[in-house]
């Protein structure tokens, strides 16, 4: 068993904070072991957490139509989020939860290794890079922070509350491509 699939069920079972008492299913993400790009967001959704896969809803769709037209495949690519299980109404990560689950997130980018780490959203960069400056002016930028290196741009969400922002992140995968990192 390789060691993103042990990882996978220690998430699976994990009771380490209080959203094990409310989820249906544990996300522990998905993709190849040997993916170049590998994508956090920031929680599980409703079709998450009945599925126990990540971005499967309509976040999920509006994601992989971005891979799409970027010319990503999303199977080569690993997809996961801060947090492993739904917070209850989609509420943002508690410090708690997120302290519960990076450990993990960690060894699994650890794990993959990947050439370039894709964060969705400010809860995915302030978590991964600890970085609050405002999403408007760090986007479509890498961040070279410890070992890896760190795409800036917005969670598919944020397009679709915010419809003026989807012709932004098309370009912001489309540039991200021209990177090279899938």
């Amino acid at each position: 068993m390789h060691e993103l699939d042990k990882l996978a069920d220690r998430i699976r079972a994990c009771k380490k904070c209080r959203l094990c008492k409310t989820r249906k299913n544990a996300v522990p993400g998905e993709g190849p072991a040997n993916a170049r790009l590998f994508l956090i967001g920031e929680a599980p959704g409703r079709n998450e957490n009945e599925t126990g896969r990540p971005f499967v809803g309509q976040s999920g769709r509006l994601l992989t139509s971005l891979l799409q037209d970027a010319g990503i495949d999303r199977k080569k690519v690993f997809i996961t989020s801060i947090l492993k299980c739904r917070p209850p109404n989609n509420r943002k990560p508690k410090g708690d939860e997120v302290e519960s689950c990076k450990p993990y997130l960690l060894q699994q980018v650890k794990a993959i290794n990947p050439k370039m780490i894709v964060l969705l959203g400010l809860v995915a960069i302030e978590n991964m890079i600890g970085d609050r400056k405002k999403l408007r002016d760090m986007h479509g930028q890498v961040v070279k922070a410890g070992d890896y290196n760190y795409f800036i741009t917005y969670h598919p969400a944020a397009a679709r509350r915010f419809p003026g922002l989807k012709k932004t992140i098309i370009d912001d995968f489309k540039k991200l491509k021209r990177l090279g990192a899938d």
